[in-house]
């Protein structure tokens, strides 16, 4: 019997997974090598060149072993941080193996294929309502991981997940900064030590202090910024920071390394595989109805053409037609010779060329 494989290894996403699942990264994982050089290459020569002469020139009570103590137990401390960071659930929302059934029904002209069938993705509507705090927020639905997308959450193009309280993709750390990154009480010691560097990043943490007091994410900010929309998660400075920093952190909602089904692999892969495949169907029939719609317009100003020219041409027939025809040609029993120029084969040549370009 075939031993059967953990959630981590048949994960859709673009997640890197270490030690049997317990780690997640995200793809760009690599990146964490240069935060590292950029960490600890100033923390080194810091302690070689300067934390050094301090142990002799600050002789009194050791202060010159306390600076260089307290140096390297702040760094360990953000490496740490940066860890934790990096190789944890963001707060992955759970994909579905399908769409949800209790949503079908929805029919919308648009979405009709041909012979009147509608699509599988067509039947759901594409956004819902949901009630925060007394008042309606629209949720859209996630095509991707086939579930309606919890408030806040969005999906990130470079971890191919949906992540709740999406805030942004931190490239410094190579993961999502999410839901999960967010309720930490040992932030606030964090910020106290990079208050020491308040000139180089004081702009940014001024920004984030104004995120946590308005419960803002920084996709919202930008997102929303010209709606002049009221911010319906804002509960008071005081909550939103009670809410930032002393909320427990909820647990993964994901088992990386539990058993997964085969069933239930193949059948997700294959949900997967009818999705891109509808899609793409959709993008060549989109693209042949633009090329029909193009090809109708040339050739109604090309009939429309040809029509005065066929006017025109009869114009010219019936004035020449009267000089052609000679006195004596009446009262001999002789039928009128017309021109050697009849309108009825420029009128077929006409109808050829229509029919050609209907071709």
């Amino acid at each position: 019997m075939a031993k059967p494989k953990r959630l981590y290894q048949v994960w859709k996403g673009n997640n890197k997974f270490f030690f049997g699942g317990r780690l997640i990264f995200g793809p760009d994982a690599r990146s964490l090598i240069a935060t590292l050089l950029l960490i600890l290459i100033p923390v080194v020569i810091f302690s070689t060149l300067v934390a050094r002469n301090l142990l002799h020139e600050i002789p009194a009570y050791n202060a010159g072993y306390a600076i260089l103590v307290v140096t390297i137990v702040f760094t360990f401390y953000v490496l740490f941080l940066l860890l934790l960071t990096s190789a944890r659930d963001p707060g992955i929302v759970p994909r579905s193996s399908r769409p949800p059934e209790d949503e079908f029904g929805y029919e919308s002209s648009a979405s009709v294929e041909a012979g009147g069938r509608l699509s599988q993705s067509a039947q759901l509507p594409r956004t819902r309502e949901v009630f925060v705090n007394g008042l309606p927020v629209r949720v859209k639905y996630c095509e991707t991981c086939m579930v309606y997308r919890p408030p806040r959450c969005s999906h990130c193009s470079v971890c191919d997940n949906c992540v709740e309280r999406f805030d942004h993709h931190c490239p410094w750390v190579g993961q999502c900064i999410g839901k999960a990154m967010k309720e930490s009480p040992a932030s606030v010691v964090l910020m106290v030590y990079s208050f020491v560097l308040l000139w180089f990043v004081g702009g940014l943490t001024g920004f984030h202090v104004y995120l946590i007091g308005s419960n803002q994410t920084t996709y919202e900010n930008f997102r929303h910024r010209a709606d002049n929309r009221m911010n319906v998660y804002d509960r008071g400075c005081m909550n939103n920071f009670l809410e930032v920093f002393c909320t427990k952190t909820e647990p993964s909602r994901h088992n990386f390394r539990a058993n997964v089904n085969d069933d239930t692999t193949e059948h997700s892969k294959g949900s997967t595989y009818e999705a891109h495949k509808r899609n793409s169907n959709e993008g060549r029939r989109a693209k042949v109805e633009e090329d029909l719609e193009i090809g109708n317009d040339l050739l109604k100003v090309s009939q429309r053409r040809d029509s005065e020219e066929a006017g025109n041409i009869r114009s010219r027939c019936e004035d020449t037609l009267p000089q052609k025809l000679s006195d004596g040609d009446f009262g001999l029993g002789l039928e009128p010779q017309t021109s050697p120029y009849r309108y009825e084969d420029y009128s077929s040549t006409l109808d050829w060329r229509n029919e050609r370009m209907r071709v």
